[in-house]
């Protein structure tokens, strides 16, 4: 039949996450775009695969066959790419790297610099993606590696499926309105108790994250300002609404104007790679994980 991966994808998707706009995110498309796949493969099909119940679509019992059929084609697909990619004398061939903002600032241009220089046959290309999405991401295979973020206190499920490769420790520290804790070097978070925050929504790992560390240390912290994105923090905190927490990677993002003193306790994020298990010897996703390795201790070796 007259398919393609991506109509299978999204297919296989929409089992997994039960609704077309979850399977837009993950993919990277419009919630219409996701539609069009799944009516193209009815076409290629000459059958029914979804059909409305309420407000909600579901799979009928041709699309659940279908599905599971699908998650085989494309795993042979995979295999067969891994195949093709061994019988060149160099790796060769398209990456899809899925990476969040301070990856995509900080992270990705030196690699893809350095990509060029020792790979000239491997494409790079990049999507911006939630943090918290990247893993389901590349178990689906909607990127083929990602750029992701581990915390200790909200570590990520472990899937035999996945591989996850620390790149770059870091440790939080606060950022507070300019003269907020003047003459102060260390701050514990016992004393931010009075102090508005700004934070990720609690459903985010890093939002639950340091939740957690504050509770350790007896207290709620009061979220003031439930914001996602970096920069915008950065910018409330300069605007003196608010405190956050922030690590050097983060502060790259944005030059702004505020103290940044060090907690007393330790708040750790861990920068990682993932990667299908299945993919980590083939040469495209071994070389690019290299390539990512070399620049993580280059920058290990600029901070000390």
């Amino acid at each position: 039949m007259d398919w393609t991966s991506a109509q299978l994808r999204s297919l296989v998707e929409l089992t997994r996450r039960g609704t077309v706009t979850a399977v837009a995110e993950a993919l990277g498309y419009t919630p219409g775009g996701v539609s069009q796949q799944i009516s193209a493969l009815e076409k290629a099909t000459g059958m029914e695969l979804l059909q409305r119940v309420g407000r909600r679509v579901e799979l009928t019992d041709a699309g659940m066959t279908l599905a599971r059929h699908a998650e085989r084609i494309l795993s042979t697909e995979a295999e067969a790419v891994e195949a093709l990619e061994r019988t060149r004398n160099e790796p060769a061939g398209t990456l899809l790297v899925g990476v969040f903002a301070t990856a995509a600032a900080e992270i990705l241009p030196p690699a893809l610099r350095r990509a060029r220089e020792t790979h000239p046959g491997v494409t790079v290309r990049s999507r911006d993606m939630d943090v918290d999405e990247i893993y389901a991401a590349v178990t689906s295979g909607a990127v083929d590696l990602a750029l992701g973020l581990d915390y200790p206190d909200v570590p990520i499920p472990r899937d035999p499926a996945l591989r996850v490769m620390q790149l770059h420790r870091e440790r939080f520290s606060l950022a507070v309105p300019t003269g907020t804790m003047a003459g102060r070097d260390t701050v514990s978070l016992a004393d931010t108790q009075d102090l508005g925050w700004i934070l990720p929504s609690a459903d985010s790992y890093y939002g639950r994250a340091v939740r957690t560390a504050c509770r350790r240390a007896g207290i709620e912290p009061e979220v003031q300002h439930e914001v996602t994105d970096t920069a915008a923090t950065l910018a409330l905190v300069e605007a003196g609404v608010g405190v956050s927490t922030v690590t050097e990677l983060m502060l790259g993002l944005r030059a702004s104007r505020f103290d940044v003193v060090e907690l007393s306790e330790t708040i750790e994020r861990h920068i990682v790679v993932v990667f299908r298990s299945s993919a980590e010897h083939r040469p495209t996703v071994a070389a690019l994980v290299g390539v990512l390795q070399a620049v993580a201790e280059a920058r290990r070796g600029t901070v000390a």
